[in-house]
């Protein structure tokens, strides 16, 4: 029998993880779930028992409303959310509107879950603007793909640990033993990319399997930064092969990046809003008829709620008995 995780099979995870994006060098826990967002890359990676178990793409906050880096944990779950307008953006609307129902029209589409401290603000929530996934153009909050949102919120545990990334590069070993390197803009200027410790990573790797890498090539690509996977070790034609392997570059090290070891997690419970809880974020207010948002079938907003359109639009979802908190405050 496979092993089962959240009401998912293992076998599942890994199929859905072989899409060919590069991984940065993290240390996710040995145990559990643990979630790492890597904001030049714009992708946030669900690793379970310290393997990788998916990758989905998001958009983050802008330079000027900038999400928080550093170490939070995943908080309560509202499906179907009512956005609460912050007073800020009800002065810039000048509509007198000061929420919006769960339905295609929410920016925070149908599923909010809370991230980090609620003092934070921040959330990983759905889109009316599909369009805008992946991007660097939200208030801070990080947004999915509304298919993408409620599908992580079913997979996610309340209490999993979420580690908020700034890595400017990946280096990756894939499964031909080539090695792979990306490189991402920089859109919060941190400049924070030692390029000296990722080049002794690249030639301690190179002395170690006995090829060498132009360094040339290496310069460029951290020039131009274009986000793709450059392979610095395969003849012309040469395409990458999964699944792929992160070297723990940030350390200069040749070696692959690995677990680490953490107590074990304490047993948690999932916290589940009500249905239609008011959530007061900085979310932008994209109507999902905005032209030039080129909206995938399986993304459209509309598909997602299944009711008359002469009446607000909300799924249906199972809230566990009791579990539903007094006294949380979004």
């Amino acid at each position: 029998m496979k092993k089962t995780i959240f009401g998912l099979t293992a076998a599942f995870f890994v199929t859905a993880a072989s899409a060919n994006t590069p991984i940065p060098d993290v240390s996710p826990v040995s145990e559990g779930q643990h979630v790492v967002i890597n904001i030049p890359q714009q992708r946030l990676f669900l690793y379970t028992d310290g393997k990788l178990t998916k990758i989905y793409p998001v958009a983050v906050g802008k330079a000027m409303t900038q999400t928080t880096l550093g170490e939070h944990k995943i908080g309560a779950k509202a499906f179907n959310p009512t956005w609460h307008i912050p007073k800020s953006i009800q002065k810039e609307r000048g509509d007198g509107v000061k929420s919006v129902p769960a339905g295609p029209n929410n920016p925070l589409g149908p599923v909010f879950v809370r991230l980090g401290d609620p003092k934070l603000g921040l959330g990983i929530h759905g889109t009316n603007a599909p369009a805008s996934v992946p991007g660097v153009r939200s208030h801070g909050c990080v947004r999915m793909k509304s298919p993408d949102a409620l599908e992580f919120a079913k997979t996610i545990a309340s209490g999993a640990p979420a580690s908020v990334i700034y890595q400017m590069a990946s280096l990756n070993e894939d499964a031909n033993q080539n090695l792979w390197l990306a490189a991402y803009q920089d859109p919060y200027g941190k400049k924070n990319l030692d390029t000296a410790v990722l080049k002794k990573s690249i030639a301690a790797w190179a002395k170690a399997h006995g090829k060498t890498i132009n360094p040339a090539k290496v310069d460029a690509i951290l020039k131009n930064r274009t986000g793709a996977a450059n392979c610095l070790t395969c003849t012309k034609g040469v395409k990458l092969k999964t699944p792929l392997k992160s070297l723990a570059w940030t350390s200069g090290s040749s070696a692959f990046s690995k677990p680490k070891i953490a107590p074990k997690p304490a047993p948690v419970k999932d916290v589940v809003l009500p249905k239609g809880t008011e959530i007061e974020v900085e979310a932008d207010d994209t109507p999902a008829s905005a032209p030039n948002q080129s909206v995938r079938p399986e993304a459209n907003p509309a598909k997602l709620y299944n009711t008359p359109a002469s009446t607000p639009s909300y799924p249906k979802y199972d809230i566990p008995e009791g579990s539903e908190p007094t006294g949380v405050l979004f």
